[in-house]
């Protein structure tokens, strides 16, 4: 059963500004060191990038709120490029970018809400953290707060990485974070080119192992008449100069139920769960 808060408006507004209120309160008081150190300054060392389609086809969706979209990044994503995670300090989305209102210039933009499509100021930012999310785990910064989308929503359109490592976020209770426990600084370097989000995680220094992901055992799957997606991704961490591999680490199983029909796509076989 839903809980009432996702069912009655009243209460679901009284629970969504109590959760923002404990946010507020650990941010100010929990003894966190928080990063908000931006530089114009470079750091020399690309230790991962990233790019991804400002513009994707999405049946039945409004192309005018994909181009709000485009704006609501540019405004976010003056809060962190450049911005330095130095050691010991932890990376909060929505401490850096706050909230994403129209008075603040966030125009509204698609967002998933429960499993449905809605509009609503800042709608799409996802995007940015689905970027910060993929280059995180290609660094030894510690993800420590990362939420996903319970349902597969639309069909793969040009995808460049694997499903399900999204980072889903609103404001200001379900957020990215992620810590820095490394003995190194890194860099956040984010801008939008005429067609792409782009991202760099850079150091100072080139670090002494690689970091990489890993898709397995990726499958749409039939139970009880509904389909669900499935995979396992794992991070295999390699020394650079031995090129020996230094650990293999399951970090995501996915398994969530698919929105679109799938018949309309010929490159999908759904295999039948015959427990």
């Amino acid at each position: 059963m839903r809980p009432l808060s996702s069912r009655n408006p009243f209460f679901y507004k009284v629970s969504v500004q109590l959760r923002r209120l404990i946010r507020r309160c650990r941010w100010f008081f929990g003894g966190e060191r928080y990063s908000s150190n931006l530089t114009k300054d470079v750091f020399p060392c690309v230790v991962v990038s990233h790019r991804s389609l400002l513009l994707r086809k999405l049946a039945g969706t409004d192309a005018d709120l994909q181009k709000n979209k485009v704006q609501s990044l540019r405004i976010a994503v003056a809060f962190i490029d450049g911005l330095v995670v130095a050691q010991s300090e932890v990376f909060s989305f929505w401490k850096l970018v706050g909230n994403p209102v129209s008075s603040r210039g966030f125009p509204p933009g698609l967002q998933l809400s429960f499993g449905k499509l809605t509009s609503m100021a800042g709608g799409g930012l996802c995007q940015l953290t689905n970027l910060l999310y993929w280059m995180v785990l290609h660094t030894p910064l510690s993800v420590t707060e990362r939420h996903r989308h319970s349902t597969d929503p639309f069909p793969d359109y040009k995808r460049t990485v694997p499903f399900g490592t999204g980072a889903t976020v609103f404001y200001n209770y379900i957020d990215l974070a992620f810590r820095n426990n490394s003995s190194m600084d890194f860099q956040l370097k984010i801008w939008l080119d005429d067609k792409y989000l782009c991202g760099e995680i850079r150091c100072r220094e080139a670090l002494p192992a690689a970091y990489s992901i890993v898709e397995k055992n990726h499958r749409f799957v039939r139970e009880n008449g509904v389909v669900y997606r499935e995979n396992e991704l794992w991070r295999i961490e390699t020394d650079h100069e031995s090129s020996r591999i230094l650990s293999e680490k399951l970090l995501l199983k996915n398994h969530v139920q698919v929105l679109y029909d799938v018949s309309n796509i010929p490159d999908i076989k759904v295999e039948e769960d015959m427990e």
